[in-house]
């Protein structure tokens, strides 16, 4: 989860006296969410600041309510900009994640522009703010800047198969073919066990008119994760292979005589 790694890496970057507390806070937003957000309440009190606000935003990211999540990693920024950290642009990309999850893609660009904003992130961590304002941009139909984004966050994250993939469906969607081809290869040598590339792959291979590639791919999807979105979109896609011949054209009658 892009969320939780952030947090963790967060930990491990930013030594203080509250870390143990707040490496505990962390540890209990994964395995029980809902006793975290007292926890949260108790060590902000405690003086653990925009961390403990970020802690919150986790317990709520654990169990899907993405924007009480979200509102709380907002919180989390704005403390932490006030108080000159720069682990807030880290606050602002997991609020624009959550935003994401939502279903609320103005708020998350908003958001993603912000933590973007300056020099905070880098690495993985730009490549993953990149790859969510990319989508963001696709959810408002401006292909161009969301490929802009892409880009950008491959060079940031080489070894994310999610950039790669989603990469080749915008390329697919642009029908720039070619592009679609050579980033799914790449996305199918980091993550060949994701559904998700597989299904990808078979689309691609669809499009370009291997009908074999595309079937493998999908029959591949659907054994991977039969109940996913992806396995159920991959059999869906299956099911013109199904399809009963057409019946033969009926012979004409000889004329009469």
């Amino acid at each position: 989860m892009i969320l939780l790694a952030l947090a963790l890496q967060a930990a491990a970057s930013a030594p203080t006296p509250l870390d143990a507390r707040y490496k505990a806070c962390l540890d209990l937003a994964t395995s029980n969410p809902q006793d975290a957000e007292s926890e949260a309440e108790r060590f902000r009190l405690a003086g653990g600041g925009a961390r403990a606000r970020q802690c919150l935003g986790l317990a709520y990211a654990q169990q899907e309510r993405w924007r009480d999540a979200a509102g709380a990693f907002e919180a989390a920024a704005r403390e932490a900009d006030a108080a000159k950290d720069p682990l807030g642009a880290r606050y602002w990309a997991q609020a624009g994640n959550a935003w994401l999850a939502a279903n609320e893609p103005v708020k998350a660009y908003a958001a993603l522009n912000t933590a973007l904003a300056g020099t905070a992130l880098t690495g993985q961590d730009k490549g993953e703010a990149l790859l969510d304002r990319a989508r963001t941009l696709v959810a408002a139909g401006q292909a161009s800047a969301a490929r802009g984004d892409l880009d950008s966050a491959l060079e940031s994250a080489p070894n994310d198969p999610l950039a790669w993939l989603l990469s080749a469906t915008l390329a697919r969607r642009m029908k720039d073919l070619p592009r679609a081809q050579s980033d799914i290869a790449q996305a199918l040598k980091l993550s060949s066990d994701d559904a998700s590339v597989q299904l990808e792959a078979g689309n691609i291979a669809a499009l370009a008119g291997d009908a074999t590639a595309a079937k493998t791919a999908w029959e591949t999807a659907v054994k991977l994760a039969p109940t996913s979105t992806p396995g159920q979109q991959a059999r869906a896609a299956l099911g013109q292979f199904d399809a009963p011949p057409p019946a033969p054209s009926p012979t004409p009658a000889p004329p009469a005589k």
